[in-house]
């Protein structure tokens, strides 16, 4: 049985960002997920979940200036200082949050710097990925459909683990992502179940609940993940048509509704 996390910086926004997790367990969900924590101390929020009773199941790095576009520091050159001292943050974090995965944008790169930046993200990640292996910590590539990004294709995301060659760094393979960028969701699960450390999902198009208005087969690929044995998060990632709760229902076969 799947163990979905919800991703509490896109589901229960109807409350403020702590009060997110104990909402979360209330409506039966055993994991959460979320984009950047860094608005609040690290201890309130590890407090939060503890309180709630969730595991923290995966949050990311700091992507640099957000505000500004910038949607990681992983492959830009010139950044490898920012780079690692971002990820000092996201350890803490970590530590407070009892959080054993945290996933690293690769960022936005000019296509003329591509090649400089292929050394640059190899290298960030090797440095990444042993400085969390002491911590027990697994560092994760998203493969994400954007303009400029460095990393879009879940196959590219295989050969940066064959370069990089750390037990500890894994794909976070969002469903909802590797359906725009490359599709055959159910041969790379098939074939590459062992390189995936986290999974997220979300209806197709729209980026809605993963329910049986999209294009995707829900059922079939949860029951696939079943047959291989996948013990790791189903990170919930996505936009309510209509608030958090009464949008639940595609998870209600799983103990997951709104109390």
């Amino acid at each position: 049985m799947p163990r979905f996390s919800a991703n509490v910086s896109m589901l229960f926004t109807e409350v403020s960002f702590l009060e997110r997790f104990a909402t979360a367990s209330a409506c039966g969900f055993k994991g959460v997920e979320c984009m950047f924590p860094y608005a609040e101390p690290a201890e309130k929020v590890g407090d939060a979940i503890a309180m709630a009773g969730l595991n923290m199941a995966l949050f990311n790095a700091p992507p640099g200036d957000f505000s500004a576009g910038e949607r990681g520091l992983a492959a830009l050159p010139g950044r490898q200082q920012d780079f690692r001292d971002s990820m000092e943050v996201a350890f803490k974090y970590a530590e407070l949050m009892d959080c054993k995965r945290i996933h690293v944008f690769a960022g936005i790169v000019p296509e003329e710097q591509w090649e400089e930046a292929l050394g640059v993200y190899i290298g960030n990640l090797a440095a990444a990925s042993d400085m969390a292996r002491e911590l027990g910590i697994d560092i994760l590539i998203e493969p994400i459909v954007m303009e400029g990004y460095f990393l879009c294709r879940p196959d590219d995301a295989l050969q940066v683990l064959d370069d990089v060659k750390a037990n500890n760094l894994k794909i976070l393979y969002d469903i909802y992502q590797a359906q725009l960028g490359q599709g055959a969701i159910t041969d790379f699960l098939d074939r590459h179940m062992d390189k995936i450390g986290h999974i997220q999902i979300a209806g197709v198009p729209g980026r809605n609940e993963p329910d049986r208005t999209g294009e995707l087969n829900w059922p079939y690929l949860f029951d696939l993940l079943d047959a291989h044995g996948y013990a790791g998060w189903v990170g919930a990632e996505y936009s309510p048509r209509a608030g958090t709760e009464a949008g639940l229902g595609w998870a209600k076969d799983w103990g997951i509704m709104a109390p």
